[in-house]
This record gives structure tokens, C-alpha cells and sequence, in this order.
């Protein structure tokens, strides 16, 4: 697998991470960490699915799974990872202008690419591994910084709304807003 189809695959897992948190999450703002088991049927096949397909079974990252297509990483993020994503909901999308949208979908295998890949780290990085000023590199080669307060979790300047949302292969936190690259 080449460096770009690993990086689009992390993001991805990223991705769908991260909305699959913050539809489990509602309107709670406090950070969820869930260790135990799972206690449903649903909640088992979902440990039985990756990271896309949880995502996409998760309903609000429908925005996300769509980019993720357009740039080529769906079949990156199937693979057997692990991969820790932080996925923007639908309505972390549709907060972001446009015309940057359009600039993103438009250059599908250069600034696409890198801001889905930002939003993935290697390996399998769950909310107890997480504290104060941590800092993690992205597929997409640059640093991601944590911030844990009283106030809850934040990768970068997006809050974590939902956590430790576990896939075959790897892990998906939904996060309120998408992050972008240094320089973007």
C-alpha cells in the first residue's frame, strides 16, 4: 500500500470515527468515554464493521464518506489499519464556507486529501490514552494537539463531543468542526 493510499485510508477511519461519536452523543456536551463491552446487537456488529462502514451506519457523516470517495480513501480506511479518526459530523461540514468546499472538492488529490488525512492518526488512540497538551502526528504528516479541561477535549479548536466509538480496525471520535493543516 503507498503512503498516499495509507493516509487516505486514516483519514477516513478518522472521519467516520468522529461522526459516528457525535450521533451516539446527542446533544451532550460531556465528553463519553465508552470502555465496557458492548450490551447490544447493534453495538457488536458495529465493532465487526471498519471504520467506513461504521461511519456510514452512523448516518450523520454523510459529507465525510462522500470526500472521502471523491479523494480516493474509502478503500485506505477499509484496510486493516488501525487507524484513530476524528470525524466532523454533517453540521461540522456545513459550518465550513462554500467556496472552501468547493476549493477542497476541486482538488480532489491535493488540498482534499490533505485536510481528510489530517483528521487520521496511525494507530489506535482511545480517550484514556489522551491528556493535557498530547500531542500526535497525522497521515497527513503534521501535529495535532489535545487539550483536556473541565470543559471537555479538544483536538486542535474541536471540541471531542464523542468518543472510543470502536471499528474492526481502529477507532472513531466525532468532533464539532473540521481542522485544518498549519497553513491552510
Amino acid at each position: 500500500m503507498t503512503r498516499r493510499g495509507l493516509l487516505l485510508l486514516l483519514m477516513l477511519a478518522v472521519i467516520v470515527s468522529v461522526g459516528f461519536a457525535v450521533a451516539a452523543c446527542g446533544d451532550d456536551e460531556e465528553t463519553t468515554t465508552t470502555t465496557a463491552a458492548p450490551t447490544t446487537t447493534t453495538e457488536a456488529a458495529m465493532m465487526d464493521m471498519d471504520i467506513v462502514d461504521t461511519a456510514v451506519a452512523a448516518g450523520d457523516f454523510t459529507t465525510l464518506a462522500s470526500l472521502l470517495e471523491t479523494a480516493g480513501l474509502v478503500e485506505t480506511l477499509k484496510g486493516p489499519g488501525p487507524f484513530t479518526v476524528f470525524a466532523p459530523t454533517d453540521e461540522a461540514f456545513a459550518a465550513v464556507p462554500q467556496e472552501t468546499m468547493d476549493a477542497l472538492a476541486a482538488d480532489p488529490e491535493g488540498a482534499l486529501t490533505q485536510v481528510l488525512t489530517y483528521h487520521v492518526v496511525p494507530g489506535k488512540v482511545m480517550a484514556a490514552d489522551v491528556t493535557d497538551g498530547l500531542e500526535a502526528e497525522t497521515v497527513e504528516g503534521s501535529m495535532v494537539t489535545f487539550t483536556v479541561s473541565d470543559g471537555g477535549v479538544m483536538i486542535n479548536d474541536a471540541n471531542i463531543v464523542q468518543t472510543d466509538i470502536e471499528a474492526s480496525n481502529g477507532v472513531i471520535h466525532v468532533i464539532d468542526a473540521v481542522i485544518l493543516p498549519p497553513g491552510m
